[in-house]
């Protein structure tokens, strides 16, 4: 017999216990691909994807969109010698703190109806980069800021001593072009709204202000590098759009997952004389007060006029995708069809 003190000093095993899931007994299920099986899902898919891409890009086509390129305006306050014109980016590439003014008439070629939005778009603006997407901190956009800042905005987080409010790549690389739309028909500006062009669960939640008065509760900050205005003052018709509530931060803080990219800018008020319908065909101007640079990435801006459908803005690219894979499982279903029954009718001979 083998005492207490021998069962104890026995080595450990490593055998499982011999339960049905350590013993890999458990119950399964695996399909068993048939042509009764396969054949009829590949039918099913086809015919059910090519109506909804249909119907996606209806909908899409149903988006009318201007796009006008802006990139190289000539300025309209400043000129070469013997009054030649000098494009605006030029200018801002010697000096950026000089002001540089553009206009551009453009027409549009038909009614405008329902909601009218505007957009700026970029090219070749890596806003996908990994250092960039992390270059914030979230706590100082939730309103709790302090002296202390995230080290993911860095080199963006101190100019000099103090910290910078908002911190990081990001906020220091804010869209900041101020572009105005005038109707000759009309002969008035077109009303734009600043608000309500950010999603709401980023204005309720992700970006809050600290309590107190901005001026004085920032006034131990200083601005990103590159802003020309305090984040107090980014909206001065509007109080309540100044801050980490700014819509104009808000929907730039959301990064694009592309290089080439576009932006709610403003929306069109359709509460005024002239524009309750939308944009009327005819002829129009746009004002550009140029100063964000782009020549140092190789990229373009553009601003886009767009109207929206049932399912939000114009995007072909899935009314496409759904009607190729329709039509490759339909081939695939056929094809495999035809196969089946010359094997069936082999064997049978």
């Amino acid at each position: 017999m083998t005492s207490v003190s021998e069962v104890g000093s026995l080595p450990k095993t490593k055998k499982p216990s011999d339960s049905a899931f350590k013993q890999q007994r458990l119950p399964a299920w695996q399909p068993i691909l048939t042509a009764g099986t396969v054949l009829p899902t590949f039918f099913v898919i086809g015919i059910a994807f090519i109506p909804v891409g249909v119907g996606l890009l209806y909908f899409s086509d149903q988006v009318k969109e201007y796009i006008l390129d802006y990139t190289d305006c000539n300025s309209t306050n400043i000129f070469r010698a013997k009054g030649m014109p000098i494009k605006c980016a030029d200018v801002i590439a010697q000096n950026h703190s000089q002001p540089c003014y553009c206009k551009l008439n453009f027409t549009l070629p038909s009614d405008f109806s329902g909601k009218i939005y505007m957009y700026y778009g970029l090219t070749n603006f890596y806003q996908n980069h990994r250092r960039y997407v992390k270059s914030r901190d979230d706590n100082q956009l939730l309103g709790k800021i302090s002296n202390v800042v995230s080290g993911d905005c860095e080199p963006f987080a101190y100019d000099g001593d103090k910290p910078i409010v908002p911190c990081g790549a990001i906020a220091n690389s804010l869209f900041s072009d101020e572009l105005k739309l005038y109707s000759i028909k009309h002969d008035i500006d077109v009303p734009l709204l600043k608000t309500g062009i950010a999603w709401p669960s980023d204005k309720n939640i992700k970006f809050r202000n600290p309590e107190g008065n901005l001026t004085k509760v920032f006034q131990n900050f200083t601005k990103p590098k590159n802003w020309t205005k305090h984040i107090y003052d980014l909206d001065i018709k509007n109080e309540s759009n100044n801050g980490f509530q700014n819509e104009d931060l808000i929907v730039w803080m959301r990064t694009a997952a592309l290089p080439t990219f576009r932006k709610l800018y403003r929306r069109v008020n359709h509460t005024a004389d002239g524009f309750t319908e939308g944009l009327l065909a005819g002829n129009y101007t746009l004002t550009v007060n140029y100063t964000y640079p782009v020549s140092a990435f190789d990229g373009r801006k553009r601003m886009i006029l767009s109207t929206t459908s049932l399912l939000g803005g114009k995007n072909p690219f899935l009314g496409i995708a759904y009607i190729v894979v329709g039509c490759i499982c339909l081939l695939l279903g056929i094809t495999l069809l035809i196969i089946h029954i010359k094997c069936s009718k082999s064997k049978l001979m």
